[in-house]
């Protein structure tokens, strides 16, 4: 389920992407860590923005099963998302960036929560489905990675799996912020991905990451660019289990 590019990535075009970031720095005026990041995490990363589930989603052909199916694995973890939410701004080294991920924090567990009680009744979705579902290899290996990227490295391995998974949702809400898709499920979703807030706490978090990005030893830089690109590599995974595959 995850690509693991020893020497570098794949970027767009099919233009190989220094392993490093000072290569990578060294060959451009005003280079960021997360464009790197981001670069070494193709082709995953445009499979992810543009996935047929997105595609469906923006234009209303979903289907009810599809979406019921994908809401429910993407409700079960998260508590592990939140937990990774939580830890980062324990480490956070300024108030200002703690107040930032505590309102992330709140957002996940409240405005999000509500919508996903609405849409489980909306979808008729069992009890049991919302308490305690039978979770799916991927969403298994997505909480697996969140709590790791928590508890097995620092602030900067944090950022850099809760990037991932944000600025890809970031990508595709902004790019279908126009649609109105019914029912009320599917537009919410899609607004929820696509506000002015949210692409302000991906910015934010990508301009935390670009300053602590290039100050990380190289094992550490590794090891952030590996959590990023295996994010991404599981949101692909995530949306093609919606279908069952």
């Amino acid at each position: 389920m995850g690509r693991r590019l020893a020497r570098g990535g794949v970027g767009g075009g099919g233009v190989t992407v220094p392993s490093t970031y000072a290569d990578y720095a060294d060959a451009r005026d005003d280079p960021r860590f997360t464009d790197w990041l981001r670069a070494r995490s193709e082709p995953a990363w445009t499979e992810a923005t543009e996935h047929r589930f997105v595609a469906e989603l923006a234009d209303g052909t979903v289907a009810d099963d599809v979406f019921r199916r994908y809401l429910v694995q993407d409700y079960a973890f998260v508590t592990t998302l939140a937990a990774l939410v939580g830890h980062a701004a324990g480490e956070a080294p300024t108030v200002a960036g703690k107040r930032e991920l505590a309102g992330f924090l709140r957002t996940l567990t409240d405005e999000e929560d509500d919508y996903f009680e609405r849409s489980f009744d909306a979808l008729s979705v069992p009890e049991a489905d919302r308490t305690s579902p039978r979770k799916t290899a991927t969403t298994e290996a997505f909480e697996d990675l969140l709590t790791r990227a928590a508890h097995e490295g620092g602030y900067a391995e944090s950022l850099a799996t809760l990037l991932a998974v944000e600025w890809v949702y970031c990508t595709w809400g902004v790019a279908n912020a126009d649609a109105s898709p019914d029912p009320f499920y599917l537009v919410e979703w899609i607004d929820l991905h696509s506000v002015p807030a949210f692409e302000s706490f991906v910015a934010w978090l990508r301009t935390e990451l670009d300053r602590e990005g290039p100050t990380l030893s190289p094992r550490r830089e590794e090891r952030v660019a590996r959590h990023f690109r295996r994010a991404v590599d599981i949101e692909v995974a995530f949306f093609d289990a919606a279908y069952g595959r």
